[in-house]
């Protein structure tokens, strides 16, 4: 079992949580992720690796309530215990060779791009970083991208912070004035990510994506996190687990995805509400 040291609230639907597990946070890269079970009976949730302290041997871990799993996992408190953390999983993100990058975030899945810039940062390279929300209310992260980044676009769909509109905005300026990257690295909404691939196609650049589909048991066997590639005019099936969760970004069959992510959104947002239900009750 693994003790939480730390929890914080980030916004009304993102919780933050250091965890306990020197043997993940030894090995753990930018771009890996772990497996948990928040208690016996309780299903394996992928999340990926929002940061990591190896000499306390620590975790961080940032997520989101969307289901039954997360909701359960938001009553832990500090001092609290998760059943099981599994990791680090994945291949890491390639980060070598780069001297000037552009880093897109979405939502949650800045807490996933945020140790890639952090890293990228340290090793002197030059980093733009666009980040988006829906609302000024669900903004994480701010000042740690400004620390890891040398430039540093904030968006909010709605205009109620930053500036107005998608994350796409900046990026299209940027590309239109002429500047160029060695990459562009996008997290996020799977929406997201497929306009950010389309902005960047007409450059050339290379666009790297980062996919986390459903996974089962994160080792390549149960097939679950399944991706269609479209390589040189053929369909190839690779897995999100251990082939990734980084791809390249021109190749992935986004449509797809987006479809079998779909698949268990009313069993999910029936979970959740059992949770609540059942913490309600425990409550009164």
């Amino acid at each position: 079992m693994n003790k939480i040291v730390t929890r914080k609230s980030l916004n009304p639907t993102v919780t933050l949580l250091e965890i306990e597990a020197p043997f993940v946070a030894a090995k753990a890269q930018p771009g890996q992720f772990i497996i948990l079970r928040v208690d016996e009976t309780g299903e394996r949730i992928p999340l990926t690796i929002a940061g990591y302290d190896r000499e306390k041997g620590t975790v961080t871990i940032i997520f989101q309530i969307v289901g039954g799993t997360t909701e359960k996992l938001n009553h832990k408190m500090e001092g609290d215990y998760i059943q099981d953390f599994v990791g680090p999983l994945g291949k890491p993100t390639e980060l070598e060779g780069l001297k000037k990058v552009c880093i897109v975030g979405g939502g949650v899945g800045c807490a996933i791009a945020l140790p890639i810039a952090q890293a990228l940062h340290e090793k002197g390279v030059e980093v733009t970083s666009v980040i988006g929300f829906r609302n000024k209310d669900l903004l994480i992260l701010e000042d740690e991208f400004k620390a890891a980044s040398d430039r540093l676009f904030v968006m909010t769909d709605d205009g109620s912070y930053g500036r107005h509109g998608n994350v796409c905005v900046p990026l299209n300026e940027m590309f239109e004035a002429g500047e160029t990257f060695d990459e562009v690295i996008t997290i996020g909404p799977l929406i997201m990510m497929k306009f950010v691939v389309a902005a960047t196609k007409p450059t050339g650049i290379p666009c790297t994506v980062s996919m986390n589909p459903i996974m089962i048991d994160g080792t390549g066997m149960c097939g679950g996190c399944r991706l269609t590639l479209n390589q040189d005019g053929k369909k190839v099936t690779k897995f999100a687990c251990v082939d990734g969760p980084d791809f390249n970004g021109y190749e992935v069959d986004f449509d797809e995805a987006m479809s079998r992510g779909m698949m268990y959104h009313a069993f999910e947002r029936h979970a959740h509400e059992e949770a609540c239900n059942l913490f309600k009750k425990e409550v009164n």
